[in-house]
């Protein structure tokens, strides 16, 4: 009888390393860990200066800010972070069409690093836009390919149960960063001024920077690649209607078209028109497939949404940043609590319970809730936070509201977004055409465009009425449309081509 030679011992892939039990069940590389340590840091840095900005605009001149109006504060406030994820959709093309998503996310994290330090040590009025401006140029180079690059390393796991748990815990990474670096700034800022809790973020964005020079080689071979890359005889075509889209912009602030007032109006209704854009040449194209098709189509209202419950969450940098300064007792037997720290709980909530969600979906398998239901639960959630907020504002009367009772609010409106947020992520990396995969993640961020720009006129709407017949509004609006969106679930899951699971979509 011939002898058999035992076969040659396994090869394992240095970098993958087997999940724990609890985690997704599978193995997971470990650049997914790579590229969330990463975001860890750029959000440190993004949420770090947004935990303090408001403050800064509304704050008196003698105490470091810069003293503007309420309404004018929450308009830039808001308009900022619109442009800011806006931006994305550029950042997208380009990762599809000129640039790889490695190295976009490569050029997007040093101007980032040079905003914040133009930040940290520019004063003024002029010193905030140029900072801003490059801020927001680098985020769009950045975010939407590091999520494009996520979704490359979570392919290599043939199993699509593990997608929304694996993002979870990418998602875990993003808020760990936007609860220390408000928690860090904000400290700084109340100890020793706004510009030293602008160098900090400074610092972490800094730290971001290495972290993705030193992972960039264990990345997937995809995330070199230009998907879909620009004809070269195009190239200059592309050129002159850049230049021409910014002389178009320099033109409307200079002759006052677009000015404080009116900038998240202006964002707003531009995230729409690109959303609308977007949507249309990916049902148009030819190289989308009728299945492609339907699943862009079916994620409109999630889209829609989406933005809403973003509008509503980014609130606590806008219309609950006014309240806060007006109807918020700080002080603590002679202390300040630094105001930053406020707006922090909502991330850190979120970060609490992220793990405890992902472990039940990971539980469920199949039977758990698809994603049109999680949305809608997300918005019900956020719309009953906000009742909350009118029965203790309506409680309160004109006297100062309670700490303790703010935060208790700021926790159920951000363990809300356990149910949006990395469903999003997850949803547009898996339903997004072959050929426009980065740009479906472009896509995706513009509900947080829409979130931002609509926080803004959210905020200005909070100076001009009674804040028992705003929050009435808010709140009304939150419940009501998530159970709309819950009633439609079926037919909207059978177009996005998700299972149907135990709740239908």
């Amino acid at each position: 009888m011939r002898k058999t030679s035992p076969p040659p011992p396994a090869t394992v892939d240095p970098d993958v390393r087997e999940a724990p039990a609890e985690g997704p069940g599978r193995p997971v590389a470990r650049g997914l860990w790579n590229m969330a340590f990463t975001e860890l840091w750029e959000r440190y840095s993004f949420y770090g200066l947004r935990g303090i900005l408001s403050f800064y605009l509304l704050y008196e001149v003698a105490d470091g800010g810069l003293e503007l109006a309420p309404a004018v504060a929450a308009g830039l406030v808001g308009a900022y972070g619109g442009v800011v994820y806006v931006s994305q959709i550029v950042g997208a093309w380009l990762g599809d069409r000129l640039v790889s998503p490695r190295d976009m996310v490569l050029y997007g994290a040093v101007v980032i690093t040079a905003g914040h330090v133009v930040l940290a040590f520019a004063p003024g009025t002029v010193g905030l836009g140029a900072g801003l401006g490059c801020i927001v140029l680098g985020t769009g180079a950045l975010k939407t390919n590091i999520t494009s690059i996520v979704g490359f390393v979570l392919d290599q796991n043939d199993d699509e149960r593990y997608r929304d748990v694996g993002f979870s815990y990418f998602y875990l990474a993003i808020n760990v960063g936007a609860v220390l670096g408000p928690l860090t700034t904000g400290l700084a800022q109340n100890e020793l001024g706004f510009h030293y809790g602008f160098g900090l973020a400074a610092i972490g964005m800094a730290a971001a920077l290495i972290q993705y020079i030193r992972s960039m080689r264990k990345l997937p071979e995809r995330a070199g690649v230009v998907n879909n890359p620009l004809p070269a005889g195009r190239r200059p075509l592309v050129a002159v209607a850049a230049l021409m889209c910014a002389a178009v912009v320099g033109a409307a602030v200079a002759t006052g078209l677009v000015r404080a007032e009116n900038l998240s109006t202006v964002v707003t209704v531009t995230a729409l028109v690109a959303a609308a854009a977007y949507f249309l040449t990916m049902t148009t194209s030819k190289s989308v497939s009728r299945d492609e098709r339907r699943r862009v189509l079916g994620y409109l209202p999630l889209f829609l949404a989406s933005g809403v419950y973003f509008g509503f969450l980014f609130q606590k940098f806008t219309a609950i940043s006014i309240l806060i300064t007006e109807r918020i007792d700080l002080n603590i037997g002679g202390w300040t609590f630094p105001v930053a720290w406020i707006t922090t709980v909502s991330p850190l909530a979120l970060v609490l319970v992220i793990p405890l969600v992902a472990r039940v979906w990971n539980r469920l398998g199949e039977r758990q809730p698809g994603p049109v239901t999680k949305v809608a639960v997300g918005l019900t959630q956020i719309g009953c936070a906000y009742l909350f907020l009118l029965i203790i504002s309506e409680a309160t009367g004109d006297a100062d509201i309670p700490l303790v009772l703010i935060l208790l609010f700021m926790m159920a409106a951000g363990s809300s977004e356990v149910f949006v947020g990395p469903i999003g992520l997850s949803l547009a990396t898996r339903i997004g055409p072959e050929k426009f995969r980065s740009q479906m993640v472009g896509l995706n961020f513009l509900t947080l465009a829409l979130g931002s720009s609509l926080a803004g006129l959210l905020g200005q709407l909070f100076t001009l009425i009674d804040n028992s017949s705003y929050f009435t509004v808010v709140a009304a609006c939150g419940i009501g449309i998530g159970l709309a969106l819950f009633a439609g679930r079926r037919p909207v899951a059978r177009l996005l081509g998700a299972r149907s699971g135990g709740s239908g979509g």
